[in-house]
């Protein structure tokens, strides 16, 4: 009953938020504006969709977990309220990357030093077993970091981050559930219930989630992968080393996406953090596809990923890791290849029928 009711409680308070949000926006004129990256709305919409799924979360949160079942969640919530108000910030007024950094660091540090939520141990993986301390909190930090950019940079169109969202935390919460970790599986629902009623503003263009939304969300999917990764239950139930492997599956579309981004920047010489389109919901997008039809690909590619790892939990955890990553860059290759038939497609016929005479007259000189 508590489950429900914590998922019910966050929806009804997120869904009711928004509409007064919405308003508050349109009077204060606090708009996310089209620009040549931010091409999928004409006019200005609302950028401020998080604060009605941080209060949703942090609400229901604190009304049904007991404290004894998440004996940190004081330091938890602390990391959330940071990140929240830099998003917060970064939508009304945009904060210069250092600064946004400079709270990632100090929330990541909140959840590292103080909730000690870190990873002790890479349990077999690369035949690394247990960190010293000053390493377990440099990866950890790093870790935190990675997964809240990773968030921030797939909000790029409606629904994605959001769904993707769902899928994370509803994934690590029914393991938490498998285990009786009552505390975690709220959590998980109480995020999960708050996002579900933003989407249903988000698909209807209404809203975005902005940076206090996507913040929030890659923060607490950092916290729901390290504490399922260091769990004693879950690590009597599965190979160790497969269980960073699978937190690492669950998290593929913002990881792999990410990587694939900055590697493509880094290549052309650009800094990894200049925005572009080649996000491949961006390309989905460019190929004729709605936001709703990008999203929904993309969250099957991440259930498909999730089923396929579990379904070879049994083979060595470095082959799943490979077998993850191969499927994963197969996937991202389809829109590009659509993109490049398009492309094709899209070479006018003067231009075609030009470079055939060239080729003519070539072959008539070399005969």
């Amino acid at each position: 009953m508590i489950i429900f009711l914590a998922l019910v409680v966050s929806f009804v308070i997120t869904y009711v938020s928004i509409p007064s949000i919405i308003k508050v926006a349109d009077e204060k004129h606090l708009y996310d504006l089209p620009n040549e990256i931010k091409i999928s709305h004409k006019t200005g919409i609302p950028t401020l969709g998080g604060i009605a799924v941080f209060g949703g979360t942090v609400i229901t949160t604190t009304f049904f977990v007991e404290l004894s079942s998440i004996p940190k969640i004081g330091y938890i919530l602390s990391a959330m309220t940071l990140l929240f108000f830099t998003g917060v910030k970064d939508d009304v007024i945009p904060l210069t990357p250092r600064k946004k950094f400079v709270a990632q660091v100090l929330a990541a540090a909140i959840l590292t030093l103080k909730a000690d939520i870190r990873l002790t141990s890479l349990y077999g993986l690369f035949d690394i077993h247990t960190l010293p301390y000053w390493i377990s909190i440099t990866i950890s930090l790093f870790t935190i970091i990675v997964i809240i950019n990773a968030f921030n940079l797939i909000d790029g169109i409606n629904g994605l981050a959001g769904g993707i969202g769902i899928i994370v935390s509803l994934t690590f919460g029914y393991f938490f559930f498998q285990i009786q970790e009552t505390g975690w599986v709220v959590f998980t629902l109480a995020l999960s219930g708050s996002i579900l009623a933003f989407l249903r503003f988000n698909f209807a263009n209404k809203i975005f989630m902005g940076d206090t939304g996507s913040l929030l969300v890659g923060c607490i999917s950092a916290t729901l992968a390290i504490t399922f990764i260091e769990n004693p239950k879950i690590q009597a139930q599965y190979s160790n080393s497969f269980i960073p492997v699978f937190a690492f599956s669950i998290l593929i579309i913002p990881l792999f996406d990410t990587l694939r981004v900055f590697t493509i920047r880094i290549a052309k010489k650009k800094s990894p953090f200049q925005g572009d389109r080649n996000h491949t919901h961006h390309i989905l997008v460019d190929e004729g596809l709605a936001h709703w039809q990008a999203s929904l690909i993309m969250y099957a590619a991440n259930i498909l990923i999730i089923l396929l790892a579990t379904s070879l939990q049994h083979l060595s955890a470095l082959l799943v890791l490979m077998v993850v990553l191969a499927l994963s860059f197969v996937l991202t290759l389809i829109p590009l290849y659509l993109r490049k038939i398009k492309a094709n497609n899209k070479t006018p016929v003067t231009a075609r029928a030009s470079t055939n005479q060239t080729v003519e007259k070539q072959e008539v000189q070399q005969n």
